[in-house]
């Protein structure tokens, strides 16, 4: 079976465009749904496993009140495993504050090493068996993670 390296490249990256603009534009009431069942989600902060830990997360964050956001996905590089089977590194550089937009233009509150290990459901669907960043550098301001 010959594996289509550039396709999967291709889904992973819309797979990590997708949870991303769902965080930055819909508070993230559908990120949990990226994850397998028990797919573990470790951000600057802890690490969360299992779909509900990671919704209660996007849920509690949503009510603590107005936050403006945006994930750059930056360096995108994919190693296939197998045709089901794949890990994403990348670069997450993170601008976030609580409030409404517009805000006052500050440097990144957070620039971070990401580790994606990615598996394809058998219904053909890419998810996050697990999701790992690794804090690089840090701003003034706390991240919500």
């Amino acid at each position: 079976m010959v594996i289509d390296e550039l396709r999967i490249r291709q889904e992973l990256e819309v797979l990590n465009i997708a949870f991303w603009r769902d965080v930055d534009s819909n508070w993230g009431r559908e990120a949990h749904e990226h994850f397998t069942e028990d797919g573990v989600y470790t951000t600057s902060h802890k690490s969360r496993k299992g779909r509900e830990e990671i919704r209660s997360f996007y849920s509690e964050r949503h009510g603590r009140g107005e936050r403006v956001a945006r994930h750059l996905i930056h360096n995108f590089h994919v190693t296939v495993q197998d045709a089901d089977h794949a890990t994403a590194e990348w670069t997450l550089c993170l601008y976030a504050e609580d409030g409404v937009a517009p805000l006052l233009s500050e440097p990144p509150i957070l620039i971070g090493a990401v580790t994606d290990e990615c598996m394809r459901g058998k219904d053909g669907r890419w998810r996050y068996a697990s999701r790992t960043t690794k804090p690089l550098f840090k701003g003034s301001r706390p991240t919500s993670g």
